[in-house]
């Protein structure tokens, strides 16, 4: 009696987001290296328009790291209609699903780190909403905040200093409010309000305790770190790939617990001993 073999399934490629750190070729972790050293593995890397270079690719150019044949932009519109976003998602899943079915693994190139503000989580959803077994490794990168931090010899926190992570567009009311709670503010994409956050932050007396880094790692960039230079970047145009570092030496903390929790345990109870009959 003849028993027929199933057939095996073929292998799916893995989808990577390969963070690339926030400009310097140095930042590139051993773990992304070793991925973008193999033949065997395709590259995508977001690109804002058909007219924007991908600076994620300029990065590994820098690195002189050379790209397979098999590699393309993606194209993630800058823009907030929701609509727009999703068709560009869709179109970018629909690139690269085919070569995952195919078994080939897809490296998504990234700045900074893939599981920050990144492209990848879009298209890693927009994937698996596809086809759900499509395996997805997120390698670990450098963030812009941190390196800028490095590049200026500041700690960006220290033992229980509060860090909160804010988008710009949320305008500096929200600013405001969080200056109660917290030591330490990375205002991430300020271009737009640039102007308005370098007025508000000379209203708050905050200018000398703030630094400003654009295209940190790349070799145009540009740290401004006294007040005069931040007042004088009012009106002037800047990279998308800005942020603000600003120190909130004001804030007035409020009661902390020092060091560990004692556990206070219940009583051990005692033997009891019977008395001997009398």
């Amino acid at each position: 009696m003849n028993i027929p073999h199933s057939t095996p399934r073929p292998r799916l490629g893995t989808l990577y987001g390969v963070s690339l750190g926030p400009g310097d070729p140095g930042l590139i972790t051993r773990r992304a290296w070793a991925l973008l050293a193999r033949r065997d593995a395709a590259w995508v890397y977001p690109a804002r328009s058909t007219k924007t270079p991908s600076y994620a690719f300029d990065i590994v150019q820098r690195a002189e790291l050379a790209p397979p044949a098999d590699h393309q932009s993606l194209l993630f519109p800058m823009t907030h209609d929701g609509e727009k976003l999703a068709r560009a998602w869709l179109r970018a899943a629909e690139v690269v699903l085919p070569k995952l079915l195919a078994g080939q693994d897809v490296l998504f190139l990234v700045e900074g780190d893939a599981s920050t503000y990144a492209t990848f989580g879009h298209l890693a959803r927009t994937l698996r909403q596809l086809d759900a077994r499509i395996p997805v490794e997120v390698v670990a990168g450098v963030n812009a905040f941190t390196a800028a931090c490095a590049t200026q010899a500041e700690p960006l926190c220290e033992q229980d200093d509060t860090v909160a992570l804010v988008p710009a567009a949320y305008g500096v009311a929200a600013l405001q409010r969080l200056l109660q709670d917290f030591d330490t503010l990375v205002l991430l994409k300020v271009k737009p309000l640039l102007g308005e956050l370098i007025d508000w932050l000379d209203a708050q007396g905050l200018l000398a305790h703030s630094r400003f880094i654009e295209r940190c790692g790349a070799p145009d960039e540009q740290v401004v770190n006294t007040p005069a230079g931040l007042l004088a970047l009012r009106g002037v145009k800047v990279s998308y790939l800005s942020l603000l570092i600003v120190k909130n030496p004001h804030r007035v903390r409020g009661e902390r617990i020092r060091g560990c929790l004692k556990k206070t345990s219940a009583p051990v109870a005692q033997p009891q001993t019977e008395e001997a009959d009398a």
